[in-house]
């Protein structure tokens, strides 16, 4: 479905990846090869998709093949969980404090460039096309849930990322990127990139999650912060972690395990699904009671 990109698989271990063509000319490729660099890479904070390999296209030497491990949609299979949603926050919010930690605004933080290494859920494997099939593209498969089989959440793309050297001010030019919303977008008047992230990653916990589901009112406050119009009222990456690392304290195990509600559900289909909700958890926690 996309020309650049193309499913395969490594010979000598059968791991599912994925290769994308890069052009050699612009920063993609580099600050790929830095947020992927042994030191970084083995940081559990970092959140940027780890670059495999690379070489050149033997086809075509003005461009770079760059293999990845194949990742999912981070909302496929949709989310269950209160708890599954926070933990998708602690993440992101966690990998964006990364990347900012290091020099590197994404700029393009949006729902489409975030996935999930979806192993956890799928233990067996899937089709790299046909997500909801084996590997053999003709049996379907059912996930595991993501609230007792954690995923880990990775930031890809970094077509348009910009890196900062110590002492660089962060400001940039464009309207480049998947996210519209950001009021600061120009092409004339700078502005600073590592806000631009703050607002497209927030506008991802609004639409995605807050605009979809009820009880997760309590994140509202922080979501609204990312969203402020003018960039210097924004938290920084930083801010918004402890911001919500104080959230995540006033949490209880009960909560985290209750079923997401959809804002759009009837009357009758939510007294079907708190149903088989408080029927699941009790199976739960009777398996806990006899381990």
């Amino acid at each position: 479905m996309y020309d650049h990109v193309l499913d395969a698989t490594r010979s000598c271990d059968g791991c599912l990846v994925l290769i994308k063509v890069v052009d050699n000319g612009g920063d993609e490729i580099e600050t790929a090869r830095y947020l992927s660099s042994p030191e970084l890479v083995r940081n559990p904070a970092n959140h940027c998709v780890p670059i495999m390999d690379f070489f050149l296209d033997p086809l075509n030497s003005s461009q770079t093949l760059m293999v990845m491990p194949y990742l999912r949609p981070f909302d496929d299979p949709e989310f269950g969980t209160i708890g599954e949603v926070v933990d998708f926050l602690k993440q992101t919010l966690e990998g964006l404090f990364f990347m900012h930690s290091h020099g590197v605004a994404h700029r393009d933080c949006a729902a489409g460039n975030i996935m999930m290494d979806g192993r956890p859920l799928y233990p067996h494997g899937h089709h790299p096309v046909r997500l909801d099939y084996a590997p053999d593209a003709i049996h379907d498969v059912h996930p595991l849930s993501r609230i007792d089989n954690p995923v880990k959440y990775y930031f890809i793309d970094f077509g348009i990322s910009s890196r900062f050297r110590d002492g660089e001010a962060p400001y940039v030019l464009g309207t480049e990127g998947r996210d519209k919303d950001p009021p600061e977008l120009s092409l004339h008047t700078p502005y600073n990139a590592f806000m631009l992230d703050m607002y497209v990653l927030g506008n991802v916990y609004q639409k995605e999650f807050l605009d979809k589901y009820h009880g997760l009112e309590f994140l509202q406050p922080l979501v609204s912060s990312m969203l402020q119009d003018q960039p210097e009222g924004r938290p920084t990456a930083e801010a918004a972690n402890m911001a919500f690392q104080k959230i995540r304290l006033s949490l209880n195990d009960s909560i985290l395990r209750w079923r997401l509600r959809s804002r759009f559900e009837s009357a009758p289909e939510r007294v079907v699904y708190d149903t088989l909700a408080v029927a699941k958890e009790g199976i739960y926690h009777l398996k806990r009671l006899l381990k």
